[in-house]
This record gives structure tokens, C-alpha cells and sequence, in this order.
């Protein structure tokens, strides 16, 4: 039964003519595989409509395209691939969205060699593990929140070195100085810290604290360059 099953509905011999049952089969699965990964994608994600359409789309004519070159591989793959890249020319597109398209021509294309069982669980199977990394990654997503680039301004008659000790142990997990450099003719010292909040809902009571001790000058708190990286 398993070997019916997931064997190919398109044989050497036939694989030059394809019935309209055939056709029409591929075609349908294909359809019903890019509207579950499209709605998979969109899970957490910022989208835009006409990506979840092509989404949608694109298995049924990379399944097409496989179809119509008779199963050869190599020919289908390179038509499919320039088709798929057309978007990324206007438009760059985030790892996520490079990965849903080459994970929607992956299943297009193997509906097209025939194996329309083993397209539908490839599609289940990333599409799932696709969704649980997505709900795994709010914690992450929460600490890439906390993590943030402090600007501090001082006048030049203040000891920058511990005064604002006591403040970093009670509001961050961890603080490192990035640079100091002088301003407004030396009567000014710019500060920049790296920093992760221990509570992103206190940063403002965060920079009140500051701007007690550094005369109500200007205070900045940035999102954090990625290259940077602590332990927490």
C-alpha cells in the first residue's frame, strides 16, 4: 500500500504524454500547498498581499514547468529558478521570504516529477517545523528587544567613571562602554554604551533616573547593531 502510495503517478513511458487527470491533479495539490505555506508564512511575519499570492502560486507553475520539460530536472530547475528570482530584482527580500520561496518551488517541483504523496509531507513537515521555530523564537525575539545602544551627555565637571554605576546594576544585565568623546568646544562628554535591559517596560524610568544625574542633558536609547553580541 505504502509503496502505491508514495510512487510516482507519471512512469518513464508516459512521461511525454500526460493525461488531463494528471494535469489536473498536479496542479490542484500544487495550489493547495503554496496556500498552506503562504499561510504559514504569514505567522508572525510581516507580509505584503501580492507575496502571499505568489506564494501561493508558485508550486503550481514550477509544477507546471517540470511537467512541461518532461521531467528532466535540470532544465525544469533552471527555468523555475530564473522565474523565481524575477521578484528579488525590484524588491530585496528577507531570509525568510528566500526561504519560503525555494521551500515552495521544492514542493512544486516534486509534484511535478509525479510524487504528489511526498510533496503534500514535505510541504506538512517544513511547514510545521517552520511554524513551531516561529512561536520557539519570541523569547529570542525578546531578548534582541532588550538589547540597546545608550547615548548619554554629561557636562565636563562629571566624574562619568562610577556615576552611573548603581543605575546599570539596578536596569541592565549588561553594560559595556563603547566610546567617550568630547563636545561643544570640551564642555560636553558624549557616552555610548552597549546594554540589555533587564525590563524593556522600565526604560523610561530608566532614562528619568539619568537625566537626574547628568543635568537633564540629552539622553538616547537606540536599537543595538546586530554585530554586537553579550552573554546574558
Amino acid at each position: 500500500m505504502f509503496d502505491s502510495i508514495f510512487s510516482s503517478t507519471s512512469s518513464q513511458t508516459s512521461a511525454i504524454s500526460i493525461t488531463i487527470g494528471q494535469f489536473i491533479l498536479c496542479i490542484a495539490v500544487g495550489l493547495a500547498i503554496g496556500i498552506f505555506l503562504a499561510i504559514i508564512h504569514t505567522c508572525r511575519t510581516h507580509y505584503t498581499l501580492s507575496f502571499v499570492i505568489t506564494l501561493s502560486l508558485l508550486p503550481s507553475i514550477v509544477c507546471v514547468v517540470i511537467m512541461m520539460v518532461n521531467g528532466n530536472v535540470g532544465a525544469g530547475v533552471a527555468v523555475a529558478g530564473a522565474f523565481s528570482l524575477v521578484r528579488f530584482r525590484s524588491a530585496p527580500g528577507t531570509a525568510k521570504e528566500i526561504c519560503s520561496i525555494f521551500l515552495a518551488m521544492g514542493a512544486g517541483l516534486v509534484v511535478g516529477m509525479g510524487y504528489i504523496m511526498l510533496a503534500v509531507v514535505f510541504a506538512l513537515v517544513m511547514g510545521i517545523a517552520m511554524l513551531l521555530l516561529e512561536l520557539v523564537s519570541g523569547r529570542i525575539t525578546d531578548m534582541e528587544a532588550r538589547k540597546k545602544t545608550l547615548s548619554i551627555t554629561i557636562p565636563e565637571d562629571l566624574n562619568y567613571g562610577d556615576i552611573f554605576e548603581d543605575l546599570f546594576d539596578e536596569y541592565t544585565s549588561k553594560c559595556e562602554a563603547v566610546s567617550v568623546k568630547t563636545s561643544n568646544m570640551g564642555s560636553l562628554f558624549k557616552l555610548k554604551y552597549n546594554i540589555i535591559l533587564k525590563d524593556a517596560d522600565r526604560e523610561k524610568e530608566f532614562i528619568d533616573a539619568i537625566r537626574c544625574r547628568n543635568g537633564n542633558l540629552e539622553v538616547g536609547i537606540t536599537r543595538q547593531e546586530v554585530a554586537a553580541s553579550y552573554e546574558l
